[in-house]
């Protein structure tokens, strides 16, 4: 777990959850955002990814580590005494909305980055019905991911960082896929138990891995207090990698920022 603090008195606490097959490391320019913008900032890689065990890389044995991981995260950030905010995207959106439905938080909102509902491109009948056989009698086999730099954003000077990073994960288990779907359809089952927290989605008009209209379709369904969803027309899945993160980030700060003044405090 790493925390980076803010410059001068800080505002809140974003804890940050990264998506499928990458790591913290991907995250300077937001983190350096957030930071200088006056928050706190928590995060680390989850379970069998980034800089965590090697041998385990894209292999988990239950969804629920995610959760547990993230739980952590969250009660590190209350240490400071401040409003925290739980920021996840892709898979740390999913992680997230799981979170939030089997536990309840001292959050002040979350925001969730093209979160992983559904996916655009899926299994073949034929390979989704073997993947349950495989999962019982080898659930660590490790197949290809099927995604590509270019399928995440737009910005060629990320895509070239991404070919040469050896810590991006470009295989994952037969137990990670199986766990994954299984997390997905819990997030629709369970919606009515989650947490009521003020919440803002962000999705990718042009995403090339989550299907946006699943997004949308849970976003409309989850009944909370106040919610919030903006759709960024070009941009493709990593929605703050892209062109237009600058303004996106402004976008996230306001709502952050709106909170925090529904609760008292002076931004």
């Amino acid at each position: 777990m790493w925390k980076w603090e803010a410059e001068g008195e800080a505002k809140a606490v974003i804890v940050m959850v990264h998506g499928a097959m990458e790591h913290h490391r991907r995250y300077g320019w937001l983190i350096e955002m957030w930071r200088t913008s006056g928050f706190h900032i928590i995060m680390a890689d989850l379970p069998g990814q980034g800089m965590t065990t090697r041998s385990r890389r894209g292999h988990i044995d239950s969804f629920d580590e995610y959760i547990f991981e993230v739980k952590d995260w969250v009660q590190a950030a209350y240490r400071y005494e401040l409003p925290v905010f739980l920021l996840g995207h892709s898979m740390g959106g999913l992680v997230s909305i799981r979170l939030l439905q089997e536990e309840r938080l001292n959050i002040a909102g979350v925001i969730l980055s093209s979160p992983c509902l559904g996916l655009i491109k899926t299994p073949s009948k034929l390979v989704n019905s073997l993947s349950y056989l495989l999962n019982m009698i080898y659930p660590t086999l490790r197949l290809n991911s099927g995604l590509t730099v270019e399928m995440a954003t737009r910005n060629l000077d990320v895509r070239e960082a991404d070919v040469n990073d050896t810590l991006y994960i470009t295989k994952v288990s037969v137990r990670w896929y199986r766990e994954l779907a299984a997390a997905m359809k819990l997030a629709f089952e369970k919606i009515s138990e989650i947490q009521d927290v003020p919440m803002l989605v962000m999705q990718a008009g042009d995403d090339k891995i989550v299907n946006k209209n699943t997004v949308k379709e849970w976003f409309n369904g989850v009944p909370l207090s106040e919610k919030r969803f903006k759709e960024w027309q070009k941009c493709y899945h990593e929605i703050f990698n892209e062109p237009e993160r600058e303004e996106i980030f402004e976008y996230a700060k306001d709502f952050v920022s709106s909170q925090l003044k529904s609760i008292g405090y002076i931004v």
